[in-house]
């Protein structure tokens, strides 16, 4: 295995080559660290964006329409799928692609399912390095679906830029929870499932410890200009806030 040449297929965006450095990655081979320090002087940069939430939310349907909304834009979309790990393999039950199977022809798409593998915290153990794989290979927006969390399973705001939290109405007791986790990390909010009982209340109960929520209805396409107007908002302020920093000393 030569790092070097694999780099460049991945800077050139071949899908095989992307493919095998998130699997060396994924299982600490020597080559996949040394190929991607090859990556790491990308000047190219993403928008990384995170969604999370309780299992039954509806994250996998809402991602699902993220995904088509950003490819109508015109936008190259690498999709990292965190799933629960098969106790027999340890590898991802594929859940998420399995669910995603309209997107699999589209060549503007990536989607990798990865497992957990014990790791704690919502994510995967090799998902920060798969960012970096996807960002050096050319994909503008990066979707990271979390495995369902629960109050305190937020690495994830650690690696996006963005992070939307996905409830549904009627929650209760769980959304008590989330508020000391969960949503002091979480820029956004999306009440999915909108339209059943409840989503009023939960709408109400949660303007007060957000900046920012926003009814969806994911089955049927409803508040997805919305949540992409309110991503877009978030990542402006990211990229004035990278911008004005000082330079490294």
């Amino acid at each position: 295995m030569d790092p070097l040449a694999l780099a460049e297929r991945v800077k050139r965006g071949e899908v095989r080559a992307v493919s095998r450095l998130i699997t060396l990655l994924e299982n600490q081979d020597p080559a996949g660290m040394a190929t991607l320090q090859q990556l790491e002087a990308s000047s190219r940069r993403a928008a990384v964006i995170g969604i999370t939430g309780y299992p039954g939310a509806g994250k996998s349907t809402l991602l699902d329409q993220l995904v088509t909304a950003y490819r109508r834009q015109g936008k190259k979309v690498g999709i990292l799928a965190v799933d629960t790990s098969s106790p027999v393999t340890g590898g991802a039950i594929l859940g998420d692609r399995i669910r995603m199977q309209d997107h699999t022809s589209d060549a503007g798409i990536f989607i990798r399912s990865m497992a957990t593998r014990g790791h704690h915290g919502g994510l995967a153990g090799s998902t920060r390095d798969a960012v970096a794989v996807l960002q050096a290979a050319g994909y503008d927006v990066i979707l990271i679906e979390t495995v369902g969390v629960g109050q305190d399973e937020v690495d994830v705001a650690k690696v996006v830029q963005t992070l939307v939290a996905v409830v549904a109405p009627g929650l209760g007791d769980e959304i008590q929870a989330m508020k000391a986790g969960l949503f002091e990390v979480a820029h956004i909010v999306a009440v999915n499932k909108g339209d059943r009982e409840g989503a009023d209340m939960t709408l109400h109960d949660l303007k007060e410890w957000v900046p920012r929520v926003i009814r969806t209805v994911a089955v049927k396409g409803e508040g997805i200009p919305e949540l992409l107007e309110a991503i877009a908002e978030h990542q402006r302020i990211v990229d004035l806030q990278d911008n004005s920093s000082p330079p490294p000393r």
